[in-house]
C-alpha cells in the first residue's frame, strides 16, 4: 500500500511541479510582447502514475491571421493619414495659398490699367508676378521635400522588412530541428519570436501565412508573391527609380537577385510601406504636376497675350515668364544613344495635363506618345508622331496630339528605347520671369483706327483683336506696318469698299454685319493678324485709316486681354474628356480643386482609418482572450497548484510514515 502511495505522491508533486512551472513562465511573461500564454495537461493515471505532462501555447490561428491583416490595414491608414495631413494642412492655410497670390497679381493688373502709363503701377504688376512665382516654387519645394522623406522612410522600412524576413526564416529552421523531437515542447519562445516577427512584418506590408510540413510557417505576400519559403529559402525587397531615381519603386528582388525582380501591385500593398506609397501616389505626384501645369498654363498664356499687345517702349511685347525646359528621363533597358528635351510649345499651354508622359520609339524617326497617370499607367491611347529635324511638336504628330510638348532629340535611338518626360512636375518651380521691366508689359494694341475728318456719314472703325504678329505684317525698330497704313474707302453703295495698304488693293462688297474688313476682303489683307469692324452707316467717298498705334498713350485694349486670362479655361482637366465636355479651368478653379481634392482624399483615408482602427482592436481582444496572459486566471491557478503541490507532498510524508512503520514492525 505504501508503495502505491509513494508512486502516487511523486507523480503527484512531479505534475504539480510541472503546472506551477507553466502557471510562473505566463505570470513572468505577462508584460512581454509576443508571448503566448501555454497550458499543461496531462493524461489520465495509469498504473498509479500521472503521465506526463504536455505544454503547448493557447492559440487561435485563424484569430491570429486576421490580426495580421488587421494589423496591415490599420498601420496603412495610420502611415497614410499621419503623412497627409501635414499636406492638408500646409495647402489649406490661407497664407500657402496660390488663388491669394493669383488674385493680387490680377488685381495690381487691373490697377495698372486704370492708369496703362505710370510706372509704379506696372513695377506692383511684375512684383507681384515674381511672389506668384516664388508661392509656386515653395509648395512645389514643400512637395518635393515630402518625396524625399518618402524616399527615406521607403528606405528605412524596406531594410526592416528585409531584416524581419531573414529573422523569419532562421527561426522556422530552428523550429523545423526540433519538430517532432522531445525537444519541441522546449522550443516555444522559438515560436513565440517567430510569430512575434510574422506580426511585426504585418505591420509593414500584408502577408498570409501557410503552415509548413515541419511546424514552419510560410509567408506569402497578399498578392500571392512568396516571401519566406520551405527549406529555409527567402526573396528580399529592393527599391530603385527607373527612369527617375528620385521615384522609387518597390520591387521583390527574388533569388537573392539571381531571377528577374517582381514588380509589386502597389495598388494592393497595405502596411506602413503601402501608405508611403499611396500616400506619394494619390497626394505628392498629383500635387506637383497640377502646380506645374498651372504654373505653365499661367506663364505661357500671359505670354502669347503679352505678344499681340505693344509695350511702354512702343515695341511688340515679348516673354514676361521663362518656361523651362526637362530632360527627358531614359529607361535602362534602353539600348540607343538618343536623349532628349522638352518644353511647351508656344501657346499650347491649355493643351498640357497634369500627367507624365512616356516616349517610345517606333523605328529610328518615329515615336508614341502616352500620357501616363500618378502610378504610372497609361491613360487612354498613345499619339504617334515623326521626328522631323530632331524634333517633336504639333506639326509633326501624325495621330492624336501632342499634348502641347515641343520635344527636342538628340543622337540615334533604336528600336524600343523609352523616354519618361515629367514636364508639369519637373517645372513647378522652375518658371522664372525673363524681365522684371514693367516697361515690358504690353498693354497698348499696337494699331489704331482713325476716322477722316471730311467724313460725312455716321461710320467709324471699331478695333476687332490682334491674334498674329508673326506673319509679317510689323515690322520693329520703331514699330511700323510693313506695307504702310491701310485705309479703307467705300466707293460706292450700298456696299462697296476699297482696301489698300501701299502695296496691296482690293476692292470687294461687305457683307451685313460689317465685321472683320480686312478678312472681307481676301487677298494679303486676310493674313494681317488683326481686324476691325465698321460700325454705322459711312456715305460714299468717307475714308478710314489703321496704322501703328504710336506712343500708345494710356490705351490698355491689350492689357484687359491679359486680364481677363484669369476668368478664362486655361487649365486643362483631363488627358481624356469628349468632344463637348468642358475640360477646362481657371487658374483659380484649377488650384480650389488641388486643394479639395487633397482635403476629400485625407479626410476618405482618415474615416477608413478609424474603421480599420476598430477592427483591429477587436482582432487584438479576441486575440488576446485566448493567447494573452490574464493575471487574475493565473492567481487562481497558482493557488489551486500550490494547493495541489501540498496535498501530494502530504500524501508522501504518509506513504514515509507507513513504510518507516512497517519497517519498523519488521525488525
Amino acid at each position: 500500500m505504501s508503495f502505491n502511495l509513494l508512486n502516487i505522491a511523486n507523480s503527484g508533486v512531479r505534475a504539480s511541479s510541472e503546472l506551477l512551472q507553466t502557471t510562473s513562465k505566463n505570470i513572468a511573461n505577462v508584460n512581454t510582447e509576443g508571448y503566448v500564454r501555454e497550458r499543461t495537461e496531462h493524461s489520465t493515471m495509469i498504473d498509479n502514475q500521472v503521465g506526463r505532462g504536455e505544454t503547448y501555447r493557447l492559440l487561435n490561428e485563424f484569430a491570429q491571421k486576421q490580426l495580421n491583416r488587421d494589423t496591415s490595414n490599420k498601420t496603412f491608414f495610420d502611415q497614410f493619414t499621419s503623412e497627409a495631413n501635414r499636406i492638408d494642412s500646409l495647402f489649406s492655410q490661407e497664407s500657402n495659398s496660390l488663388s491669394t497670390n493669383i488674385n493680387s497679381f490680377f488685381n495690381n493688373l487691373q490697377e495698372a490699367l486704370n492708369q496703362p502709363s505710370s510706372s509704379v503701377a506696372r513695377s506692383l504688376v511684375m512684383t507681384d508676378a515674381e511672389s506668384l512665382l516664388n508661392q509656386m516654387d515653395r509648395l512645389s519645394g514643400i512637395v518635393s521635400e515630402q518625396k524625399s522623406i518618402v524616399n527615406e522612410q521607403l528606405d528605412i522600412f524596406t531594410s526592416e522588412a528585409n531584416t524581419l524576413i531573414k529573422n523569419i526564416s532562421s527561426l522556422n529552421k530552428e523550429i523545423a530541428s526540433v519538430n517532432g523531437t522531445n525537444n519541441a515542447a522546449d522550443a516555444t519562445s522559438t515560436y513565440n519570436e517567430r510569430d512575434k516577427a510574422i506580426r511585426e512584418l504585418s505591420e509593414l506590408i500584408d502577408i498570409e501565412t501557410l503552415d509548413g510540413p515541419n511546424g514552419e510557417k510560410l509567408v506569402f505576400m497578399g498578392t500571392g508573391e512568396s516571401v519566406v519559403m520551405q527549406d529555409g529559402s527567402f526573396n528580399l525587397f529592393s527599391i530603385k527609380g527607373d527612369p527617375d531615381p528620385n521615384l522609387k519603386t518597390f520591387q521583390l528582388d527574388v533569388d537573392n537577385g539571381k531571377a528577374i525582380s517582381l514588380e509589386i501591385d502597389t495598388n494592393k500593398l497595405k502596411g506602413k510601406i503601402g501608405g508611403l506609397l499611396s500616400f506619394r501616389d494619390d497626394i505628392l505626384i498629383p500635387a506637383q504636376s497640377q502646380i506645374g501645369q498651372m504654373g505653365i498654363a499661367i506663364a505661357d498664356a500671359f505670354n502669347q497675350q503679352n505678344h499681340l499687345g505693344m509695350d511702354a517702349n512702343g515695341e511688340l511685347g515679348g516673354d514676361i515668364f521663362t518656361i523651362p525646359e526637362v530632360n527627358g528621363l531614359a529607361y535602362q533597358a534602353n539600348t540607343g544613344g538618343s536623349g532628349m528635351t522638352a518644353t511647351l510649345e508656344p501657346g499650347k499651354g491649355s493643351e498640357l495635363p497634369a500627367s507624365d508622359f512616356i516616349i517610345s520609339y517606333t523605328s529610328a524617326t518615329t515615336v508614341e506618345i502616352q500620357p501616363i497617370d500618378n502610378k504610372g499607367e497609361p491613360i487612354g491611347s498613345p499619339s504617334a508622331a515623326d521626328v522631323i529635324a530632331g524634333e517633336i511638336n504639333s506639326s509633326t504628330v501624325t495621330s492624336g496630339e501632342a499634348f502641347g510638348l515641343k520635344i527636342n532629340v538628340s543622337g540615334t535611338a533604336n528600336v524600343g528605347d523609352e523616354f519618361q518626360v515629367k514636364l508639369s512636375s519637373g517645372a513647378a518651380g522652375n518658371i522664372s520671369l525673363k524681365t522684371d521691366r514693367g516697361e515690358d508689359l504690353a498693354l497698348a494694341s499696337p494699331i489704331r483706327t482713325l476716322s477722316n475728318l471730311d467724313n460725312i456719314g455716321t461710320g467709324s472703325l471699331s478695333f476687332s483683336e490682334v491674334t498674329d504678329v508673326t506673319t509679317g505684317s510689323f515690322g520693329s525698330s520703331p514699330l511700323s506696318l510693313t506695307n504702310g497704313p491701310i485705309t479703307l474707302v467705300k466707293t460706292a453703295n450700298p456696299d462697296e469698299y476699297t482696301v489698300s495698304d501701299g502695296v496691296n488693293t482690293s476692292t470687294f462688297i461687305a457683307t451685313q454685319p460689317t465685321e472683320n474688313m480686312l478678312n472681307q476682303a481676301g487677298g494679303a489683307f486676310a493674313n494681317y493678324g488683326f481686324d476691325f469692324n465698321l460700325t454705322g452707316i459711312p456715305t460714299v467717298g468717307d475714308s478710314f485709316t489703321i496704322e501703328v498705334n504710336e506712343g500708345g498713350f494710356d490705351d490698355n485694349r491689350n492689357g484687359l486681354k491679359l486680364a481677363n486670362l484669369q476668368n478664362e479655361d486655361l487649365v486643362r482637366q483631363n488627358v481624356v474628356a469628349s468632344a463637348t465636355a468642358d475640360n477646362g479651368k481657371t487658374f483659380n478653379q484649377a488650384y480650389a480643386s488641388l486643394v479639395t481634392e487633397i482635403g476629400v482624399v485625407t479626410g476618405q483615408a482618415k474615416t477608413s482609418g478609424e474603421a480599420f482602427d476598430a477592427l483591429a482592436q477587436q482582432s487584438e481582444a479576441w486575440y488576446e482572450s485566448l493567447s494573452g496572459v490574464n493575471l487574475d486566471e493565473e492567481a487562481a491557478n497558482l493557488l489551486r497548484f500550490q494547493q495541489s503541490y501540498a496535498a501530494s507532498a502530504q500524501i508522501l510524508s504518509a506513504a514515509r510514515t507507513i513504510f518507516d512503520t512497517l519497517i519498523s514492525a519488521a525488525r
